[in-house]
């Protein structure tokens, strides 16, 4: 089995991502945090939506990414996963250019449902969607990847390591 794989944008759009040692797609549609690195390095824990292929990270004025993309917009993400009790490890990588763009409540929505469900009335305050959202200069990081690099590096563990891993959950 093929464990590792690059897709790279070309005519503006990767088109199907076959070929991958796993559905990319529905490993990007899980909610899972991924690390955003700009220049600096700096790296910060993200939410994100996989759309349209760009990522979509909330960001707005109490956050320096929009002056950071602003100033040099290449950017890499880093969404994985690494389960030591079922050996499962997962990657996707990507490198690309990125910008700031309006809100647009419609998108911040599906992308909140992924993380907190898809009862509005039980989410924490801070995620409220009303009029606050764009009040409060709340804006959109578009992340245009140009590479995505893939990897399957899940392995079979042990299994008195995975018994360990599992009692302790």
């Amino acid at each position: 089995m093929k464990r590792t794989w690059k897709a790279t944008r070309g005519g503006g759009s990767f088109g199907p991502l076959t070929g991958a040692p796993f559905d990319v797609s529905a490993f990007l549609a899980q909610p899972l945090v991924a690390r955003l690195a700009t220049t600096g390095p700096v790296v910060r824990p993200v939410w994100y939506l996989w759309e349209d292929e760009s990522f979509w990270v909330f960001t707005g004025p109490w956050s320096r990414l929009p002056d950071r993309l602003a100033r040099n917009p290449v950017f890499e993400l880093v969404v994985d996963v690494c389960d030591p009790g079922t050996g499962v490890t997962r990657q996707v990588v990507a490198s690309g250019q990125g910008r700031t763009v309006p809100f647009d409540t419609a998108r911040a929505r599906r992308k909140l449902v992924r993380y907190l469900g898809p009862n509005e009335s039980r989410w924490d305050a801070r995620f409220a969607l009303g009029e606050s959202a764009t009040e409060s200069g709340a804006l959109w990081a578009q992340l245009v990847p140009d590479v995505l690099r893939v990897a399957d590096l899940s392995f079979t563990p042990s299994a008195a390591w995975a018994d360990e891993v599992m009692a302790r959950d």
